[in-house]
């Protein structure tokens, strides 16, 4: 009989379940995609009744192309798209509003108000968090200010305000959990990361209760039963939980301080380990990696909100290519000494610069730029966008970065890969495995329940490397030219 661990990864475009055997090798995959739901004012939501319902689909296709007994599935472990909020009622289940989406900034004035009250410092130093409408805080509060009937619930203790996570746990187990993790909760600008808890004046700060927000449990520990609603004969344990950036850390093995991977996602998440003590810098954000076996250990982050939703983009929106896979072979065709920058500030521009109110822009064309020079300069705006961040991480931290393991659907890009490399100065390391968001939460749940080992668990990725080859004037000199064009669109 197998011992199979479960792995589910809800990210922003859609949710994949993924099946694990007993030594870690992905053995089968399903996904579906949901609806982004995006207004006149650019506000971007997702219907979390429709993510739910995802969910249980995406588990039964995948028993049913895996072939295999549901009775053999062990354990649950679960990555998500982090930041993304949502209200619902505590009795009902039912939300009483859309998710509010990572990349929307609709709580921009929320977070200009109490930077003018004088907050921003105080939450800086509690949560670890530039004040920012990226994160969950600002964008409950906007549920709680403008959505009729919300603050009332939550007086009276009738209302969740949680994450992708929390609202997962709460309906698999029924309503009986509402449970999110170390890693989750550091996202939401709530939670003091020196104390480890609810932080009761941040809260009251944005007018949320902590009475309304979910249990903090250790991102190994159990977060409940499930069932999928009646698919499964029996009930296996949820164990694993972790915010997709997070998960990927871990899955991508780096689990000592110094260690450093990007995911190329939507957007990006830049994650270094820096072990247990916090280190609070200027240009990044300082969050925890995860609580496990009771300990905890911190990262140093930067966001980009856009980088492979740059190359979405290019295909839905300008429709300058009919699938990404295209971008490679056009980018490689465009003349090298164009010097065309895009700076995809379509919902301003998150590490290092934090400036919500950039706008997007293409700067220094000439007359002979084309279509492949803009999908080079699209490509190229991913490279330059992560080099910032690091960077920034390596000033701030004193720690010499030695190499970048990276995951994501545009690390097969060889030309990105490749200019990252030269950009960044370091090697660049893609692995053989992919998902490494979900694969990081299966292990964490498989590890917790004993089917892995963490000796032997990692082994089996092997990794790609790509180094520096550019000549370095050359490189300062597109550098350079980058952050002239960021220049034009900072607000401030």
């Amino acid at each position: 009989m197998a011992d199979y661990v479960l792995g589910i990864d809800q990210s922003t475009q859609g949710t994949k379940a993924l099946l694990f055997d007993q030594i870690g090798n992905l053995i089968c995959r399903t996904d579906l995609p949901h609806r982004q739901i995006i207004n006149e004012k650019g506000f971007v939501e997702h219907n979390p009744i429709e993510i739910y319902q995802n969910t249980i689909q995406v588990v039964k296709n995948l028993i049913e192309k895996a072939n295999i007994d549901k009775d053999d599935v062990k354990v649950l472990g679960i990555s998500n798209q982090r930041e993304t909020a949502l209200c619902w009622d505590r009795k009902t289940g039912e939300p009483v509003y859309n998710a509010i989406v990572w990349q929307c900034a609709r709580g921009a004035k929320i977070c200009e108000t109490l930077e003018q009250d004088g907050y921003a410092k105080m939450i800086r130093s509690h949560t670890g968090l530039q004040l920012s409408p990226y994160f969950s805080a600002a964008k409950l509060a906007w549920v709680l200010k403008e959505v009729p009937g919300a603050k009332e619930k939550a007086e009276k203790g009738e209302l969740c305000c949680g994450t992708i996570d929390s609202w997962l746990v709460y309906q698999l187990t029924g309503g009986k959990e509402f449970r999110t993790d170390y890693s989750n909760a550091s996202r939401t600008q709530l939670f003091n990361i020196s104390t480890l808890s609810w932080d009761k004046e941040v809260c009251d700060a944005f007018g949320i209760l902590p009475e309304c927000l979910p249990k903090v449990t250790d991102s190994d520990g159990e977060f409940g039963f499930t069932d999928f609603d009646g698919y499964f004969n029996q009930k296996i344990p949820i164990h694993g939980v972790l915010g997709d950036s997070h998960g990927a850390l871990f899955g991508q093995g780096c689990l000592n301080k110094g260690m450093i991977k990007t995911t190329y996602g939507t957007g990006s998440s830049i994650m270094m380990n820096i072990g247990e003590t916090p280190v609070l810098s200027e240009s990044v954000v300082t969050s925890l990696a995860w609580k496990m076996n009771g300990k905890v250990s911190y990262v140093l982050e930067g966001n980009i909100n856009y980088t492979g939703a740059v190359i979405t983009w290019l295909k839905d929106d300008l429709k300058l290519i009919e699938s990404p896979g295209e971008t490679e072979k056009l980018a490689k065709r465009a003349n090298p000494k164009d010097t065309s920058y895009l700076v995809p500030a379509f919902s301003g521009l998150g590490a290092p610069y934090w400036d919500s109110e950039a706008k997007a822009t293409i700067w220094g064309m000439s007359r002979t730029t084309k279509r492949e020079e803009i999908v080079k300069a699209a490509l190229e705006s991913i490279a330059y966008q992560i080099t910032d961040v690091i960077e920034a991480m390596s000033r701030e931290s004193g720690i010499t970065i030695e190499e970048l393991r990276v995951d994501g659907g545009p690390t097969k890009n060889t030309y990105l890969m490749q200019f990252q490399s030269d950009m960044a100065q370091i090697p660049v390391k893609v692995p053989s495995a992919e998902e490494l968001s979900g694969i990081g939460a299966a292990y964490t749940a498989g590890l917790a329940v004993g089917i892995y080992r963490k000796e032997t668990i990692f082994s089996q990725i092997n990794r790609k490397q790509f180094v520096p080859v550019m000549e370095d004037e050359v490189r300062k000199l597109k550098y350079q030219g980058w952050k002239e064009a960021v220049k034009k669109v900072l607000s401030k």
